[in-house]
């Protein structure tokens, strides 16, 4: 299925719940709307563009006004009869309804910021959205969002604009709540949704839905049934709050006689994990950890027999998975494992050439994912009992963001509806436990 075809299939998604029973009427009445489809293909591309050309990066607090009111304007052009600004502590939210004079109400969640850039690391500018030609697919959109998260609420929203322009309603009514602060773990998203007119709509919804529309080299479309929760963390060792080593930077020379916070840091962190890296040693943090289940291990068997993994492992640019196990069992610990990653650590002296210091601080930037039963909370006291136990109590631990898993039944109504749609579409949906991110469906 080429990418036009896709588009078309996935905002066929957002229509097909509507139709009658038979397989005639069910064609006869998306005739008119996979035709819009069609018609505004340009036009939603062009959105899409729109879109990605508007930076909003949370993390850098860049352009993030700018990402909530252009959000609204989308909402407010397709169609939602209600759409606000919702302040928090930090970035603004968005609430919006669409009242389809239906008998079920959904929920969507949508994000508005993206991750920062490398501008190094891009094949083309990462704000440009240019339209490129890319080997075996076509012309794509290459620019930061286009995959997480702004292309797929595009498509959602391209289904919209067909469905009004094919004159039609959706069978179901929509109440819509957004965030600016996913990729910095969502601190305020609970502000948000917790708003008593927000939550008492949202307690009205059958389901909440997040567009992630895709499909791999080979086609193959998943449905995750959840997704890990997940603790962003920066851990910070300095001479000042530990009380040994320098107050500010001194000479490297000194380090004969004087302790370093950066090597203090590093050895917490190896407290923290398995020699190897690979499996959390923080004191009772696996203790919650729920096995999987057999229906679970079933679904991971099936993915792992239908997906080729010297083509996944090309293009994640990995040779080997932890102790090469096979990629069942590898599909096994993705879904099943918590971790414990050093997204980064700074200190000292990170410019061209050599800089003879001592450095007086050093600071490791740590995402945790938890799996059901796990909390948030609860993961984080475990971490600083674990720290202080070990001799390291002075290091500071500060939670940027984060929540608890989430876990839907895979008989749940909102589940079968989604392997319907694809199926009617000729897609056999692979199922998938929960997935490997997180998103803060649990809040």
């Amino acid at each position: 299925m080429n990418r036009r075809e896709f588009v078309t299939t996935a905002a066929m998604a957002a229509a097909s719940t509507a139709l009658p029973r038979t397989a005639e009427s069910q064609d006869s009445d998306l005739q008119p709307i996979i035709a819009q489809i069609q018609k505004q293909h340009d036009q939603n591309v062009q959105r899409l563009q729109t879109w990605i050309r508007q930076p909003s990066i949370a993390a850098e607090n860049r352009g993030m006004q700018e990402g909530c009111r252009l959000m609204m304007e989308m909402l407010r052009d397709v169609g939602f009869d209600q759409v606000t600004q919702v302040p928090t502590d930090g970035q603004p939210g968005v609430f919006a309804t669409m009242d389809n004079g239906a008998a079920k109400t959904i929920g969507l969640y949508f994000m508005y910021d993206v991750k920062q850039v490398d501008p190094s690391e891009w094949s083309s500018p990462p704000f440009e959205a240019a339209l490129v030609d890319k080997s075996g697919f076509g012309k794509v959109v290459v620019g930061r969002g286009a995959v997480n998260q702004k292309g797929p609420e595009a498509t959602f929203l391209a289904a919209l604009h067909a469905i009004k322009a094919a004159g039609r309603k959706p069978p179901v009514n929509f109440v819509f709540v957004a965030e600016g602060e996913e990729e910095i773990g969502s601190p305020h998203f609970p502000q948000i949704v917790r708003r008593p007119d927000i939550l008492a709509a949202l307690k009205k919804c059958t389901g909440l839905f997040m567009p992630s529309a895709s499909q791999n080299a080979d086609g193959d479309v998943t449905i995750d049934l959840g997704s890990k929760g997940v603790m962003e963390l920066e851990l910070v060792s300095s001479g000042e709050r530990w009380g040994r080593g320098p107050k500010q930077d001194v000479h490297s020379s000194l380090k004969a006689m004087t302790d370093s916070p950066a090597w203090h840091l590093v050895e917490a962190l190896t407290t923290l994990v398995t020699p190897d890296g690979n499996t959390p040693a923080i004191a009772n943090y696996m203790d919650r950890v729920r096995p999987l289940s057999a229906t679970e291990k079933q679904m991971i068997a099936e993915a792992a027999r239908r997906e080729d993994e010297a083509t996944r492992k090309r293009t994640l640019g990995i040779n080997h998975w932890i102790n090469d196990v096979p990629y069942q069992q590898a599909l096994e610990m993705l879904a099943s494992r918590p971790t414990v990653n050093i997204e980064g650590l700074v200190g000292g002296y990170t410019g061209p050439g050599g800089k003879t210091i001592l450095p007086h601080k050093a600071v490791a930037k740590l995402d945790c994912r938890l799996v059901p039963d796990m909390t948030a909370a609860e993961s984080l006291q475990l971490l600083k009992a674990h720290l202080a136990k070990h001799g390291y109590g002075d290091i500071e631990v500060n939670m940027t963001g984060g929540y608890d898993p989430t876990s839907t039944p895979a008989d749940s109504g909102i589940i079968r509806a989604a392997q319907a749609v694809y199926k009617r579409s000729g897609i056999d949906p692979i199922m998938f436990p929960r997935l490997a991110g997180s998103w803060p469906g649990f809040v």
